[in-house]
């Protein structure tokens, strides 16, 4: 308990954010919240605040940081188009679940309502995409507002939390008591376990002939990456993972047998319409997983291990639900199952494997093109960095083929807008990542159009020197966007060939270290003199125009009907 007399609405804020271990913030000042500022000027050898460009880029930074470390990103702005500018970011941290919580100014008691200079509802806009939200009008609120809004971020089901603060509350005075949060009337992070469900999960898996994990993030959220591997390699099941899921399990583990979804491997896509187990931990069936739910694993038995009873049943019926915080529930259903070889149903996989080798993946990292695909970008930050790295990507081609062919050692290693496709989310998430796991290499993987939705973003990490690796893989086009054109709209490019700027001359002017590689005897080289460096670092890869992604699952189609071509 921390106690204090007379204190400002402003320092109890700071107060707050000490007592929960917060000693990072990403904000932008203003008029609503200036107060805070001031007193923030006080702390800057106990709570350190890094100046974004824009507020977009402080909740993405925010969440960047959070996704790393593990902690509870906090981001602070004013009231207005400051808050409204913080919106992005929240919806984009409530889809995928990040823990975040973003502190806003606002106008006076006394102006609510009247549409002062930069009053906005932000509660009201808020509330939509955020776990919780309050407003303060009142100083003697801020500590159990403050407590409570930590707890809900991070407990269960994290997700970002929005308190509002009127100028006066900032400026009035009252004496400051600070309580952490340990419960919340009426809101039950984690259902309590029903060993039935875990017994009757066990019966289903224990009779299965051609079982199939599919491992989500709930896996990290959950640090449970250690009971996971245990289930694994005791169940001895073939797991496949979804992108916000990967790294849980070491990218070279024999078991992991690939990525799920609409860009995802050839074997596990098609084969989760042959399981008869199919096993969901930590993830909640999002479109891009299921494609067609009317043809959705129909034949399968699906168990589904969960720790938001509203994700249950939303799009797959479960068989059996296994509610709970997995880290909990893991162990007790590994100590129920028993290991089987399966070798008939990991032929299946190797089969297919070598189908989207030959027809792809070789392709892919070996092609015969004159011009640099982006998969053999990824090979060679693999090779550089020992597949190490923390790799945050951003929304594209460029995303699908990081998740793709990144490889990773460590949990928490690749950072990516899941559930909302956040285009601009990479370069301020890679920041927030950098100085979450400061000991880490992290690499940004961003588009040629991402990149300029957040580029003044570099302001930042030159400001920062957070020596953060941004590769840019510039085709000059919404290759994504342009793929989907050619493949279903007759080669219509509409809007989506890009006339770019000088990338490099861009970050040479943010006094960042850069460079461009055109030819594939270049590359190596480049990617090398960039990993070496202790400071930021741009390279951008003029890579094929009109290179494609595959296997894709077309929208509307099953996950049978994946396409390698």
């Amino acid at each position: 308990m921390i106690k204090k007399q007379n204190i400002s609405g402003s320092e109890a804020l700071i107060h707050c954010l000490l007592a929960e271990g917060v000693d990072l913030i990403y904000g932008y000042p203003g008029g609503a919240i200036m107060p805070f500022y001031d007193e923030l000027y006080k702390f800057q050898d106990k709570l350190q605040h890094v100046l974004t460009r824009h507020e977009q880029g402080a909740t993405h930074a925010a969440q960047g940081f959070a996704r790393v470390s593990g902690k509870v990103g906090v981001c602070v702005a004013t009231s207005g188009p400051g808050a409204t500018n913080l919106v992005t970011g929240i919806a984009d941290a409530m889809i995928d679940s990040t823990p975040m919580v973003c502190i806003t100014g606002q106008v006076p008691s006394h102006l609510l309502g009247s549409d002062a200079f930069q009053e906005t509802d932000i509660i009201g806009i808020s509330t939509p995409v955020t776990k919780w939200n309050y407003q303060i009008t009142d100083v003697k609120e801020i500590p159990e507002i403050m407590a409570k809004a930590f707890y809900i971020a991070r407990s269960g089901r994290p997700g970002p939390v929005l308190v509002d603060i009127t100028k006066n509350a900032q400026f009035d005075t009252s004496d400051f008591e600070y309580k952490s949060c340990k419960s919340v009337r009426s809101y039950k992070p984690i259902p309590e376990l029903n060993p039935s469900e875990i017994d009757a999960a066990a019966a289903i898996i224990s009779s299965a002939k051609k079982p199939l994990i599919v491992w989500g993030q709930g896996v990290i959220l959950g640090k449970a990456e250690e009971e996971f591997k245990t289930f694994v390699e005791s169940s001895n099941i073939p797991a496949a993972w979804t992108i916000l899921g990967v790294s849980a399990l070491p990218t070279s583990h024999p078991l992991n047998v690939g990525m799920v979804g609409m860009h995802g491997n050839y074997g596990p896509n098609v084969l989760t319409n042959d399981c008869d187990v199919l096993i969901a931990i930590g993830m909640r069936f999002d479109d891009r997983v299921t494609g067609r739910l009317d043809s959705y694993a129909k034949q399968a038995k699906v168990i589904h291990l969960e720790i938001d009873p509203a994700e249950v049943n939303k799009n797959v019926k479960a068989d059996v639900a296994v509610l709970g915080d997995v880290k909990q529930t893991l162990p007790i259903l590994t100590q129920k199952v028993a290991s089987k070889p399966y070798t008939e149903w990991f032929e299946k996989f190797k089969a297919h494997d070598k189908i989207e080798f030959d027809q792809v993946i070789n392709n892919d990292l070996n092609p015969t093109k004159e011009g640099l695909s982006m998969a053999e970008v990824l090979k060679e930050i693999n090779r550089a960095s020992n597949s190490d790295a923390v790799v945050v990507s951003d929304v594209g081609q460029h995303q699908m083929i990081a998740c793709r062919y990144a490889t990773f050692n460590h949990s928490k290693s690749n950072i990516t807008s899941g559930g909302l496709g956040t285009m601009g989310f990479a370069l301020p998430a890679a920041l927030g990542a950098k100085m979450g796991a400061p000991d880490r290499e992290v690499v940004a993987i961003i588009g040629d159009g991402g990149f300029q939705m957040t580029i003044q973003e570099l302001g930042t990490i030159f400001q920062t020197q957070a020596a953060v690796k941004v590769v840019v893989l510039n085709n000059d086009f919404l290759g994504m966007v342009r793929q989907w054109q050619q493949l279903f709209f007759d080669k219509r490019y509409a809007s989506t060939e890009m006339v770019n700027p000088d990338f490099v001359k861009i970050a040479e002017g943010y006094f960042i270290d850069a460079k461009r590689v055109t030819k594939r005897e270049d590359l190596g080289k480049a990617v090398d003199e960039m990993m070496a460096s202790d400071k930021p670092y741009f390279l951008e890869v003029c890579v094929e125009k009109e290179d494609n992604v595959f296997p894709m699952i077309p929208s509307g189609a099953s996950v049978s009907e994946i396409r390698l071509s």
